[in-house]
């Protein structure tokens, strides 16, 4: 019976190693990679990395390689189909083109959050990210 309980632990990604997956961090990047190893606390070894920038119908990859990430920095973690991989109707540009862009945009959502942020401090005496009471 206990076989049948599935995994809820880290010890689920034993069916993705040596696939291509996708990673999220909690700073926005996009990697992926080949998941080569992992261990109980969710830090991912990944091999063959790029990281991924988004821009309207647009894309850029630049090459990382070996990659070592801490599990607390992981959003998201999902394979990705090779059978569709190539179909997603998006243009791949060079990095350096595209860059400047993705860089405009993540400043502008910092500023964004950092007023909400301070909304929900003054307002309703919420903490601020990084601020007192979010430490471990």
């Amino acid at each position: 019976m206990d076989s049948l309980i599935p995994f809820t632990t880290s010890g689920a990604l034993v069916d993705c190693v040596d696939r291509k997956m996708l990673v999220i961090l909690r700073d926005g990047r996009k990697l992926h990679g080949v998941l080569r190893s992992y261990d109980q606390f969710a830090n991912l070894v990944l091999e063959d990395t790029y990281e991924r920038i988004y821009h309207g119908n647009t894309f850029a990859q630049d090459w990382r390689g070996l990659y070592v990430i801490r599990g607390e920095n992981v959003v998201l973690l999902g394979e990705i189909d090779l059978d569709v991989e190539d179909d997603v109707p998006l243009k791949e540009v060079d990095y350096q083109t595209l860059e400047p862009y993705c860089k405009l945009e993540a400043e502008k959502r910092k500023q964004r959050d950092d007023a909400k942020a301070q909304i929900l401090f003054d307002q309703n005496g919420c903490s601020k990210e990084g601020g007192e009471g979010d430490g471990y």
